[in-house]
């Protein structure tokens, strides 16, 4: 009777140790005597010591800094480039029989990864074409971790450093390109007043008088601010009668010396 009870305590003992509660985002891998059984979970588990073993594996989305690495990027200008990776256990089973250790070896992949695809590109695509780079990276690095059962999911690149030398030339270039942009626009700005100065002076000269009345508003507006000297502009049709006048003077003039020359011919 003794036996029994004591067997019965020890069946009591070993059952409940087998009993694993795995979560809902854990599976385990349950090894039979060395021999790989199959993937369990979530939920209530029974794995009977000594005979086997079982390991754990989380599948949640882990997020892995990359520390920064330095790259010759392809118009050899030396940068410093820190990212992260993101990234879950996509096949428990791989990422237990196929690989030490997950996380070190997408560490090692994903460094090696980035100073490889940063030496493909120039300068200015790694500062403006950052999501082609990010997506590009991802892509290779879940090619060359898919068979160990783990999924990328992304990885971006957060921080950039460029050598001062090269920062002060940039920053020169982007002054340049600025001041390119205002001369373009101020000349445009130029070339509109031109056009509608053209079309004003066409309705003005068409406009009999006109002249004269935005001659008098312009005396209207320069004396209500109270200046001590004022111009009275001569109008534009009094100098074209001038310039008239003073060519029939001349004229008139031109043909009376003629007629003098002639009678002091003519005279025997």
């Amino acid at each position: 009777m003794e036996l029994l009870l004591v067997f019965l305590f020890f069946l009591f003992g070993y059952t409940l140790s087998s009993i694993r509660v795995i979560k809902e985002y854990e599976k385990i891998v349950v090894f039979t005597l060395g021999r790989a059984d199959g993937v369990r979970g979530p939920g209530l588990q029974l794995v009977f010591p000594l005979l086997q073993q079982s390991k754990k594996v989380d599948l949640r989305v882990l997020t892995m800094p990359i520390p920064m690495q330095e790259a010759i990027t392809k118009d050899n200008v030396s940068v410093k480039t820190a990212a992260v990776c993101f990234f879950q256990v996509d096949d428990a089973f791989k990422a237990v029989t196929k690989i030490e250790d997950p996380l070190a070896a997408t560490m090692q992949i994903a460094q090696t990864t980035l100073r490889s695809i940063l030496g493909q590109h120039e300068l200015d695509e790694l500062l403006t074409e950052r999501d082609a780079i990010n997506a590009k990276l991802s892509a290779v690095i879940d090619r060359q971790t898919e068979g160990w059962g783990i999924k990328v999911m992304a990885v971006e690149v957060k921080d950039v450093e460029i050598p001062q030398s090269m920062q002060r030339a940039m920053a020169k270039q982007a002054e340049a390109e600025r001041e390119r942009r205002a001369k373009i626009v101020a000349a445009e700005g130029e070339m509109q007043a031109a056009e509608k100065l053209a079309q004003a002076a066409e309705v003005i000269s068409a406009t009999p008088g006109a002249m004269q009345l935005r001659q008098l508003q312009t005396m209207v507006e320069v004396s209500a601010e109270k200046n001590s000297t004022l111009i009275f502009p001569i109008p534009i049709e009094f100098m074209d009668m001038a310039r008239g006048a003073a060519k029939l003077f001349q004229e008139d003039k031109g043909e009376k010396i003629k007629i003098k020359e002639k009678q002091k011919e003519e005279t025997p």
